[in-house]
């Protein structure tokens, strides 16, 4: 039986009607499966996140390949399957409820296609979290958000956060007849790695991500105009990058322009 077979199978069989509100797609192409095991580089000793763990297909992969897996679902209708499907997988944990809210037992690496409604925020809980690596399934517009260009039209906020907290790669294109119901749509596969050490310092990290998001809030805006918001219009006039504008500075920029109003 294909995976599109078994995936109708188990939403008829439930009366399971995907939700788009949650990003519901699932992955109908096994093939996905072993090219994200192999971007992980996995072991016998690693624990696995799989975020959105959905009808249990990749949860069930992966637990062929590696030590433990919690299998996080939100959707109760989907736990129901899960604890069905991966019913005997002593390695195992499925864990209901929202990613972004629950505690979770340690983890060191994340294998995940999740919902493409909670990308951004899953992205942002990341910087937070101490893992190894992370190999996840992302929409192609989404993902170039992450990797853009300086002055592109997809360079932001996130591009910047994630430049600071993570080596981001974008690898193989994933094509939207991958999953069922298909998504608008191609997406790619992504790969973060936390830095070792940050690519530039800062006085304070927090006031750091706070001017970011601000002055991103009006890219095509000089620096001195929008930065005085944080301070005196005769202090923007003596700030680095005062005449940029905010779409045109580098990450490092963004750094030392958050170190000298942090003073």
């Amino acid at each position: 039986m294909s995976l599109l077979e078994e995936t109708k199978l188990l939403l008829r069989r439930h009366r399971i009607f995907p939700k788009k509100r949650l990003g519901q797609h699932f992955t109908i192409e096994s093939s996905i499966f072993q090219r994200l095991a192999d971007y992980a580089s996995l072991g016998k000793d690693d624990v696995i996140l799989d975020v959105g763990a959905g009808l249990g297909f990749l949860a069930r992969f992966l637990a062929e390949k590696c030590g433990k897996v919690l299998a996080v679902e939100l959707d109760a209708r989907l736990v129901k399957v899960l604890r069905e499907q991966l019913k005997g997988l002593a390695n195992v944990k499925i864990v209901e409820g929202d990613v972004l809210k629950i505690p979770l037992t340690p983890f060191n690496k994340v294998v995940s296609i999740p919902p493409y409604n909670i990308s951004s925020a899953l992205i942002q809980w990341l910087f937070k979290r101490n893992f190894e690596c992370a190999v996840m399934v992302l929409q192609k517009e989404f993902a170039n958000r992450l990797v853009a260009p300086i002055g592109s039209e997809d360079y932001g906020w996130l591009t910047v956060l994630t430049y600071y907290h993570f080596d981001a790669e974008l690898l193989d294109d994933v094509p939207k007849w991958f999953f069922y119901p298909q998504p608008e749509i191609d997406s790619v596969i992504v790969r973060l790695k936390p830095r070792p050490m940050s690519p530039f310092r800062l006085r304070d990290q927090v006031f750091f991500e706070k001017l970011v998001r601000t002055l991103f809030t009006q890219r095509n805006k000089k620096v001195r105009n929008v930065v005085q918001q944080f301070t005196e219009k005769k202090c923007a006039d003596q700030l680095p990058f005062r005449d940029r504008r905010v779409r045109e500075l580098a990450p490092e920029d963004f750094g030392e322009l958050a170190n000298v109003l942090a003073k």
